[in-house]
């Protein structure tokens, strides 16, 4: 019956399939570059396009990235394991990480940032009502792409109102040594108080290309305002990451405010 079924599934996907339990057993490590279209074709009797259907199927799954002149390297698939307190370790200026690279850092990472753009762009309407802003008032913008070593693990991109980006130094097109939160301490702005919401979905064509992983591989949305002691909204931050690669760990969150 087994013989069987293995017959209806295409031959593609069991040489996918074999592929994969060698990824998931350690046989091909992280950054391994598996055989060309031809090799893997030769080793298993079938022709080429057969081959590159194996590793689509694979890409799409996210256990492979293909490259062009670099070929099909087995993807990195380790979940950074990211928690709420890494704010609070970064908000006393002076420092030399900020929160991503204080929580890569205990996990024995490099990680670290590196910026995309930064400037003065019209508000979207989203953007505006967040920050309390007139419908296209004028914001600065923060891209940057989150990175381990050398490989790409999610996007950031944050708005602040223009006074807040001034006062606090934002405007460097520099990374910010010591993280956003200890500059606008650093400036006398601190952030008391910050939501975040969490959301999955399937990613666009253009997310998967800019992220390099699959069609079906979900992508997990982080969006975060945060706010001074006066409850204005100093920042807004949207995050889109890999699903299979980021754990958001929310720990030691009050349930009863002033002892009540």
């Amino acid at each position: 019956m087994y013989g069987s079924l293995m017959a209806k599934i295409p031959i593609y996907q069991q040489i996918a399939a074999e592929l994969q339990a060698a990824i998931e057993d350690g046989t091909y490590l992280p950054g391994a570059q598996l055989m060309t279209i031809t090799e893997l074709a030769e080793a298993h009797d079938v022709n080429a396009l057969t081959a590159r259907e194996a590793y689509k199927w694979l890409e799409d799954e996210g256990y492979v990235v293909l490259l062009k002149r670099h070929g099909t390297i087995v993807r990195d698939r380790t979940r950074i394991r990211v928690s709420l307190s890494r704010y609070s370790s970064v908000m006393a200026p002076g420092g030399t990480k900020g929160p991503w690279e204080t929580a890569t850092a205990a996990l024995g990472m490099d990680g670290r940032m590196v910026m995309v753009d930064v400037g003065t762009v019209t508000a979207d309407p989203e953007t505006a009502t967040t920050l309390g802003l007139e419908p296209s008032t004028q914001v600065h913008r923060r891209r940057r792409r989150a990175m381990i070593g050398d490989e790409l693990h999610h996007l950031q991109s944050a708005w602040y109102p223009l006074d807040v980006s001034n006062r606090a130094g934002l405007t460097s097109t520099q990374t910010i040594i010591g993280g956003i939160y200890g500059a606008m301490t650093g400036a006398g702005w601190p952030p008391v108080e910050l939501d975040e919401t969490v959301s999955a979905r399937m990613p666009t064509q253009p997310e998967a290309d800019a992220l390099r992983i699959g069609k079906r591989v979900p992508v997990l949305l982080v969006d975060r305002v945060t706010r001074d002691a006066t409850g204005r909204a100093i920042e807004r931050l949207h995050v889109m990451g890999p699903a299979d690669r980021i754990e958001l760990v929310y720990e030691h969150l009050p349930l009863i405010r002033g002892g009540s």
